[in-house]
């Protein structure tokens, strides 16, 4: 099978992290296509994956399946060796309730605090919602940590912890400091090998992305 993944800029996007991240924490080979996001050919490029006209995309062959999420779960359904959920129900259940917060929830997370892999010690205003949503993602660490044995979320690695991943490289860039609750799993998170190679190829990237560039 041939698998290919296309993603964009891996500085600024947080949702292909998550994509890549599954790979390649499940140790499954894939071509990497790497999409340049606001240039000139951008819209050209991302037409022509089909679908949602939106990174990432994961191709199987001639199956095309898009959404960072969707694709979590569709290589767990054809690499279901990997373990990319726990294999106990209520963790199972527990883990993938996360997940779907995530996707769908913290809004003033995502817009104020956008992922900026090279930028560091930016400092921005901690509205009220922005401050409601770390609060969060420090209780569902904090919770994940108490439960679970091991250094991820839920003992092993797993879809929620991809899922995380870039929320851990946003209280990074902007100096958020967290409780000892919490912080075992970003630690284990950026010592990992995988997201050492992608902060490493960020570091590489030239693009800049003006409207990306939040913080003082």
């Amino acid at each position: 099978m041939h698998v290919e993944l296309a993603i964009g800029n891996k500085n600024y996007s947080s949702w292909s992290l998550r994509a890549w991240l599954v790979l390649r924490q499940a140790d499954i080979e894939f071509t990497e296509r790497r999409i340049v996001l606001d240039v000139a050919d951008t819209q050209r490029e991302l037409a022509s994956l089909g679908a949602a006209s939106r990174v990432p995309v994961l191709k199987l062959d001639d199956e095309t399946i898009w959404d960072s999420l969707a694709i979590g779960e569709t290589v767990n359904d054809r690499w279901p060796d990997r373990g990319l959920w726990p294999t106990d129900p209520k963790a199972r259940a527990h883990a993938r309730s996360i997940s779907a917060e995530m996707h769908s929830g913290f809004a003033a997370l995502r817009g104020q605090m956008p992922m900026n892999c090279r930028a560091m010690g930016r400092k921005v205003v901690l509205t009220d919602e922005l401050t409601a949503d770390i609060d969060r993602v420090i209780a569902i660490w904090t919770e994940c940590q108490q439960r679970y044995d091991g250094e991820w979320l839920f003992g092993a690695f797993s879809i929620a912890d991809a899922m995380y991943a870039p929320v851990v490289l946003r209280l990074r860039t902007y100096g958020i400091n967290l409780p000892q609750s919490a912080a075992r799993y970003p630690d284990r998170l950026l010592r990992s090998r995988a997201m050492q190679e992608w902060l490493a190829a960020a570091e590489c990237e030239s693009e800049v992305i003006e409207r990306e560039e939040v913080g003082q």
